[in-house]
């Protein structure tokens, strides 16, 4: 590369140099600019760095010369704010249905959104957690190419699996392919889920995303959904921890203390009925292991009031664990 062709990238090394090693904290003087893009064997004078970083302003860069003790140049505000950054990290390391490899490498991209030492506080502020992560590698752009095939309107194949004790997957329909109408993704307890509109069942059906696999977008153009008959929302809502169940609306009661957990659970329309030191409410949701357990957990401070059959429910799960701790 020539001399003169290092000069035409003069103001994109600097405003990487600016953009790496300074920020509110940390300045860099003229003379600090023209050693750095030496390193990148490009020459500079003091008269061509005030120039390039006016320049660099006017482009959009939020550069701040500071005049006091100390005399420099730096970026003053980015895209992200460290805070902002710190909380991208976290979101990253708490996601189940990201690898620990993947994890990792959007982390270190997270890194780059920022100058190099306010990485380095982000990197202690990164904790090695024993977080459960998926095993499966491929759900990053499993996820990517079923949001391709449902912005371009059209179906995907893909196979589904469970896992054996020996980590190992066992595919469902002895390995053969679904094919579906993907509709949305939905992040529902801690895994992505896939709801579709399968035509076999003429309903809405989900899969977990980390176990699907082979994921492929068909030629064969989506199905045109009733969305009054399908109501993707409601559907999220009413199969409660995303496990298939009678549909049942039910009446609940709990203790006042419980106030804030039901309105994460159900949402803050749903109808109160107070009643002194508890209070009621009725909603359609999944008879279901999962729900059961959610509020078998609360003990006496949660009830399930109504119907019979759900109680009833209650009452075998009950009894059948009794039985197995005898």
């Amino acid at each position: 590369m020539t001399n003169y062709s290092n000069q035409r990238l003069k103001l994109l090394y600097l405003m990487k140099i600016l953009l790496e090693k300074t920020d509110e904290n940390n300045l860099m003087s003229a003379s600090d600019l023209i050693a750095e893009l030496n390193n990148y064997g490009i020459k500079a004078e003091r008269k061509t760095i005030y120039s390039d970083i006016d320049l660099l302003k006017q482009f959009g860069l939020d550069i701040e010369k500071v005049q006091s003790k100390t005399f420099g140049y730096r970026i003053l505000s980015r895209e992200f704010e460290l805070a902002e950054l710190k909380l991208l990290v976290d979101a990253v390391q708490s996601s189940r249905f990201i690898t620990h490899k993947k994890s990792d490498a959007l982390i270190k991209k997270i890194f780059s959104l920022t100058s190099r030492q306010q990485a380095k506080q982000l990197n202690r502020y990164v904790h090695i957690h024993d977080r459960p992560k998926t095993i499966n590698e491929n759900i990053y752009y499993n996820v990517d190419t079923i949001h391709e095939a449902i912005n371009t309107g059209k179906k995907v194949s893909f196979k589904y699996f469970d896992y054996d004790t020996s980590k190992k997957k066992v595919y469902r329909k002895n390995g053969g392919t679904y094919c579906q109408t993907p509709l949305s993704l939905c992040w529902n307890e801690d895994s992505y889920y896939l709801i579709s509109y399968s035509v076999h069942h003429d309903d809405l059906v989900h899969y977990r995303v980390d176990r699907i696999s082979d994921v492929t977008i068909c030629d064969e153009n989506a199905d045109t959904i009733d969305a009054k008959r399908f109501d993707i929302a409601e559907h999220s809502k009413k199969f409660f921890g995303m496990y298939n169940g009678e549909l049942i609306r039910a009446t609940l009661s709990f203790d006042n203390r419980l106030v804030n957990v039901v309105l994460d659970r159900f949402g803050k329309d749903v109808i109160i009925a107070n009643g002194g030191d508890r209070f009621d409410i009725t909603v359609e949701i999944s008879d279901s292991p999962v729900f059961l357990a959610w509020m078998f957990q609360f003990g006496e401070q949660a009830e399930i009031k109504a119907p019979e059959k759900l109680k009833n429910s209650m009452r075998s799960l009950i009894e059948k664990n009794r039985t197995m701790y005898k």
